[in-house]
């Protein structure tokens, strides 16, 4: 009796096995099962301002992450092919090689990999190889929510309430237990990838924190909701306190699904229904992550072009020493400081703490949103196409259900509100750990010998403020009533 043809299953943004539909498609017909991962880099749907290679944290992020998805596979006898090459050439050329039947993958509703897609599947038709496509990483397909012109809702609360309104999305598939494999296939190697970093290895802070991976995803998930759930309304907004999931790198790269997390969260919810609110809360961050997608969905080039057309003419400065500072974190306010070191060491920020620095840049120094949008590309480890630049554009007031301009944070009142006794700041701008909490986020206003006993000397151990906050304020309001002025 003749051996089935193979299936191969193309892994994008979707390195785990557990719900994973193409894989679970593939594994159920009984047939060998290739796995394959192709880095590409040459499709021009994949360049900008298509699309935009990966920035250095997701690099070393995704070098672990197929390291964990290979070892996944061989412990149920399954193997992980790597290539380098324009998709459609890579992967009809593999099918080729080991007469596969099929190809199937799941969907990324992201322009850039839907025309990468529909070239994989001209090609491989061209040979006559089937594919199938699989819903993707998203809760709901964003062609179900539609405004009557067949546009994406542009504010979040009436957006979630019609994915809410849908119910709930299928229940997670299970993985499989165990996958029939073909003779040895030449394959890459992750590390001939040079995805991480060598000289200088700044990737230290980001091994000492994370794990990725699948089992990992699963492992945070479950202690989230088992420890951290109760609380998380209040505690999401102190970034002195563990009280987040800390899942989205894991959710960016499809380690777990969003379909996972919505399901355990409402089983937690059922039986503890006195964390229903924390677990609401909880799930409507899931909801913004799908806004977000949804959005990108109808604008491809959202980290490039104002959703709110006037801020096409807003006066931003080009003040690269300031933006230099920021990034650093050196702008002597120390709930901005704090943030961009931590950063820098971990490959994300609290959320809180996020719009606040955002904030800063945008607002006190004028410094187009699009400078700390690549930023935050380059040094988030949950760098993802479609928050990333739509929070930036909240933030800026010139994107989706955006914040308005004239909300200009007080980083000295945010620090006091939600770092009250200073333990953020001190953890990453140790240089201010003596200081007492009512100056650890001001310490400009102490005296000499409060800053003596301290150990700070302001412009040598810590800078002064770039900006006086008060002006700052003022000088992006005017900045906004210009434009408004031409609207």
């Amino acid at each position: 009796m003749a051996r089935a043809q193979p299936v191969i299953v193309w892994f994008r943004d979707d390195l785990r096995l557990s719900d994973h539909p193409a894989l679970h498609e593939a594994a159920s017909r009984g047939a060998p099962v290739v796995g394959l991962y192709v880095r590409d880099d040459e499709s021009r749907a994949l360049k900008p301002p298509a699309a935009r290679s990966l920035g250095g944290a997701t690099r070393w992020w995704l070098a672990q992450s197929l390291r964990a998805l290979r070892k996944n596979l061989e412990a149920i006898r399954g193997t992980l092919v790597l290539r380098t090459g324009p998709a459609a050439s890579v992967i009809a050329t593999l099918a080729r090689d080991i007469h596969a039947d099929a190809v199937f993958w799941n969907d990324i509703a992201q322009a850039p990999h839907q025309a990468i897609a529909r070239d994989v599947a001209s090609a491989l038709a061209s040979d006559g190889i089937s594919s199938q496509i699989f819903p993707g990483d998203l809760l709901v397909d964003p062609k179900f929510i539609r405004n009557k012109d067949n546009r994406g809702l542009r504010v979040f609360t009436p957006f979630w309430r019609r994915v809410q309104g849908l119910g709930d999305p299928q229940k997670p598939l299970p993985a499989p237990k165990k996958l029939t494999s073909i003779g040895d296939i030449t394959s890459e190697a992750v590390d001939d990838w040079n995805l991480e970093p060598t000289r200088p290895d700044w990737a230290g802070g980001l091994r000492e924190i994370w794990t990725p991976g699948e089992a990992a995803a699963q492992a945070r998930l479950k202690a989230f909701l088992d420890e951290n759930i109760r609380g998380y309304a209040g505690d999401r907004d102190r970034p002195d306190r563990d009280g987040t999931s800390r899942l989205s790198p894991h959710l960016r790269f499809g380690e777990i699904s969003p379909r996972q997390v919505w399901h355990a969260a409402r089983f937690a919810a059922a039986e503890h229904p006195r964390l229903a609110g924390d677990i609401d809360k909880f799930l409507s961050e899931l909801g913004w992550r799908e806004f977000c997608r949804h959005l990108l969905f109808d604008v491809p080039d959202l980290a490039v072009r104002n959703l709110q057309e006037h801020f096409d003419t807003f006066p931003w400065k080009c003040d690269a020493r300031a933006l230099k500072a920021w990034q650093r974190g050196l702008t002597g306010y120390p709930i901005v400081d704090a943030g961009m070191r931590e950063l820098w060491h971990t490959g994300v920020m609290h959320n809180r703490v996020r719009m606040v620095v955002a904030s800063f840049l945008v607002k006190h120094l004028l410094i187009d949103w699009r400078a700390g949008e690549q930023w935050f590309w380059d040094t988030l480890v949950d760098a993802d196409a479609g928050s990333n630049p739509a929070n930036w554009q909240w933030v800026a007031g010139s994107g989706a259900d955006a914040a308005p301009y004239f909300r200009v944070f007080n980083p000295i009142l945010q620090g006091e509100k939600f770092d009250p006794d200073g333990a953020y700041v001190r953890r990453w701008v140790p240089e201010l750990a003596q200081l007492p909490n009512d100056l650890i986020h001001q310490p400009w206003t102490a005296t000499p010998i409060e800053l003596a006993s301290a150990g700070v000397e302001l412009g040598k151990t810590y800078p002064p403020p770039i900006v006086d906050h008060k002006q700052a304020r003022e000088r992006a309001l005017a900045a906004y009533a210009k434009i408004r002025s031409k609207d």
